[in-house]
């Protein structure tokens, strides 16, 4: 393959103005239904934390993004062109004035994020009162597409879309990988007190908490905590397991290192928050993510050109992004394009294996399916993967 040069790309980062106001009165079909004259660029917003306690994260996303927009243009004579919104998470309200900004940028066809499920709940009714969709890489709560008992489904449906697995599959994957495989009963849960890693949390201690013969603690620890010596006091000795689904790969790391230093040597097992190669490198520990191919050409290029971090925390956002571009460049065919045809197009998207770079193909599901999946989740065989960490630091998958 050719080498991937990677040139800056031309990106606004959205302004916060005070005061934003609530959503339009326009109604979402009037909104949405607003044609475009589709020129030889068209417009994508990508709302991620790019400053703040989670910029690791979100600049990770923008990266990719930026990554690829740059492959799409130099395959495509219409072009793609990213708007930056800055949601600062876990600020919502960051992620709300981002949102009300997007949703009046009239180019705007199409969101990648946001990347909280905090922030999605918090800004869909901005963004379905302006008819776009949005298509995040890592909001993974599952009210988000899937009522429950007493837990209305949070976005509506045709609104929101995902190219990650939910919270659920993660969490029964993780359980069984704990119980099955590892044969471990001894587990210590610690989540870092924000909604995704609680989610998780509380997914993994009911399914283990249903099989014979466990013996769970559930921890908590802010994410502005870089002495963790307490939490670790607290272990006990016979723990088999530390279970920590967090979203900062460096906090994690040192837990880590701090866990060993105090002579405690129970496996650690993560997230997919966690999975960041060059970042969480714990040897013997694990981490659920998507079954990213890292022997993929494309995931090399990224690699090298930056700085020999995979970063694959935020390849799903590429994946977004590509979602997005596929269906405006659908919308687009007749020289022009709504909010309302691309989220009819994003519907409709097709990606394979390769494509996707996320080890699976992306197909949205337009009904529930199973216990846990609905509208905007994707179809199987979209499942998280385990790796194991290795000598060195390197991934390698194991189930």
């Amino acid at each position: 393959m050719k080498k991937l040069l990677l040139l800056p790309l031309t990106a606004t980062l959205a302004v916060v103005v005070a005061g934003s106001g609530g959503a339009s009165t326009q109604s979402p079909a009037a909104a949405g239904s607003a044609l475009i004259k589709c020129g030889k660029t068209q417009t994508i917003g990508i709302a991620a934390p790019l400053t703040g306690d989670a910029a690791s994260l979100g600049l990770q996303q923008l990266r990719w993004a930026q990554f690829f927009a740059a492959r799409y243009n130099r395959a495509h004579k219409k072009k793609v062109r990213l708007v930056q919104g800055d949601t600062q998470l876990p600020n919502t309200a960051q992620a709300l004035a981002v949102a009300h900004q997007f949703a009046s940028n009239s180019k705007m066809l199409a969101v990648i994020g946001p990347a909280g499920s905090q922030e999605v709940q918090d800004t869909v009714a901005v963004y379905k009162s302006s008819g776009l969709a949005v298509v995040t890489g890592s909001a993974t709560r599952v009210a988000l597409t899937r009522a429950k008992p007493g837990k209305p489904r949070e976005t509506p449906v045709g609104f929101f879309f995902r190219t990650v697995p939910n919270d659920d599959q993660q969490g029964a994957r993780v359980s069984t990988w704990i119980s099955g495989t590892l044969k471990k009963k001894r587990v210590y849960i610690i989540d870092d007190e924000e909604a995704y890693s609680q989610g998780l949390a509380d997914e993994v201690q009911k399914l283990l908490s249903a099989k014979p013969g466990f013996h769970l603690s559930r921890d908590h620890v802010s994410q502005s905590v870089s002495d963790f010596s307490s939490v670790i006091t607290r272990i006990p000795s016979n723990t088999q397991i530390v279970y920590i689904p967090w979203q900062l790969a460096d906090k994690a790391q040192l837990f880590f290192t701090q866990l060993r230093a105090a002579g405690k040597q129970a496996i650690v097992f993560g997230s997919d928050g966690l999975f960041a190669p060059g970042t969480f490198n714990a040897v013997g520990s694990y981490v659920s993510a998507f079954p990213v191919d890292f022997n993929s050409a494309a995931l090399k290029a990224y690699t090298k050109a930056h700085g020999g971090k995979a970063e694959a925390f935020g390849l799903p956002s590429y994946t977004a992004g590509l979602v997005d571009a596929t269906a405006i460049a659908k919308a687009c065919a007749n020289g022009t394009a709504s909010r309302a045809e691309v989220r009819k197009y994003i519907k409709k998207t097709n990606l394979g294996k390769a494509a996707s770079l996320l080890g699976f193909p992306v197909r949205f599901l337009a009904k529930n399916a199973g216990a846990s999946q609905g509208p905007g989740d994707m179809a199987a065989p979209a499942d998280f993967a385990i790796f194991h960490i290795e000598t060195g630091g390197k991934y390698v998958r194991v189930g």
